[in-house]
């Protein structure tokens, strides 16, 4: 045996090359992440001063490639920061907007399902939320109704979403 071969198996192995491309693509990946949140949601995340820095620059970029730039930068400072606590909050932030999309549309449908058979779909909406004002909410049906068939403008659909999204909380 050669002396090389003695000291081979105390060294751990280091990652390939690609799968270090791959580390370094994954948090720029977050970093982009970032950068789509709101001003209000990125106050809430774990960020060093200097990546919020290199956030609101990155957002003031108009160029293409200096843009690409400043992502790689970003993707950068990802390493020093508390990543996998960056990740999973915007990954929280993610799940609320997937809650409320999916709550919006669900009431979107009960909204349109109330307007065109007022029947079934009255009644079901009575056994989910028996508090319900029952005549107020049949007088906002054929409010929306009258302006849906006489195609006119008017906000009767919307008071009746509305009404629906409050009750339903």
């Amino acid at each position: 045996m050669s002396d090389l071969d003695i000291g081979d198996d105390d060294q751990p192995e280091r990652p390939s090359k690609s799968e270090l491309k791959r580390q370094m693509l994954a948090l720029q990946k977050t970093g982009e992440a970032l950068l789509a949140l709101t001003a209000t949601q990125l106050a809430e995340m774990p960020l060093s001063h200097a990546m919020r820095e290199a956030l609101e620059l990155s957002k003031s970029l108009k160029h293409r490639e200096a843009k690409r730039r400043q992502l790689q930068y970003i993707g950068k400072l990802m390493r020093t920061e508390e990543h996998e606590k960056i990740a999973a909050a915007v990954a929280e932030l993610e799940d609320k907007n997937r809650y409320f999309r999916q709550r919006f549309h669900h009431i979107e449908q009960l909204r349109q399902q109330l307007m065109e058979d007022s029947g079934n779909a009255f009644e079901s909406l009575l056994e989910q939320a028996p508090s319900i004002d029952r005549q107020h909410l049949r007088q906002l049906i054929r409010q929306a109704q009258k302006q849906q068939t006489a195609k006119r403008p008017g906000n009767a659909s919307k008071k009746l979403f509305q009404y629906l999204r409050e009750t339903l909380e």
